[in-house]
């Protein structure tokens, strides 16, 4: 089943449960992926809408900073229940012990040595953590290997 007919049958499921914020976020997020699709005139593929999905994670994830800033920890929770359901259809995110081992290889494969070489390895890293581990946390993991 692909991750398209998986957000429609659990839109229909979600529906026939009367579970509103799950049915809210598919519905969000089948919106965005539409949106995308229209914007590119394509179907997108499993891999396309994983991007998709981990956009809205991190828009929802940089959502909660702003609440909690403003002490709104109510909407705080609620986008932290729209991030559980979310990630629900991405893959399984890569721990930080893994994290650190992919980036500390990928470092010494493209023979990086100092800030310089930052573009290099999130350039080969990136494609290697797609929708399982959040570009900021990679970004920062790099950060403290070549300074």
């Amino acid at each position: 089943m692909s991750l398209k007919d998986e957000l429609l049958a659990d839109m229909k499921e979600a529906m026939k449960n009367g579970d509103k914020q799950k049915l809210s976020v598919i519905r969000m997020t089948r919106a965005a992926i539409k949106n995308v699709e229209i914007e590119e005139s394509k179907d997108l593929s499993d891999d396309e809408l994983i991007e998709v999905l981990a956009k809205e994670v991190k828009q929802r994830r940089e959502s909660i900073e702003e609440y909690k800033k403003a002490g709104q920890e109510d909407t705080v929770e609620e986008l932290k229940e729209e991030i559980n359901i979310l990630e629900e259809y991405l893959p399984e995110q890569l721990s930080e012990e893994e994290l650190v081992d992919l980036v500390e290889e990928v470092i010494a494969d493209v023979g990086a040595e100092d800030m310089s070489d930052m573009g290099k390895v999130m350039g080969a890293i990136m494609p290697k953590v797609k929708g399982r581990a959040d570009g900021s946390k990679v970004n920062e993991l790099v950060r403290e290997r070549l300074q």
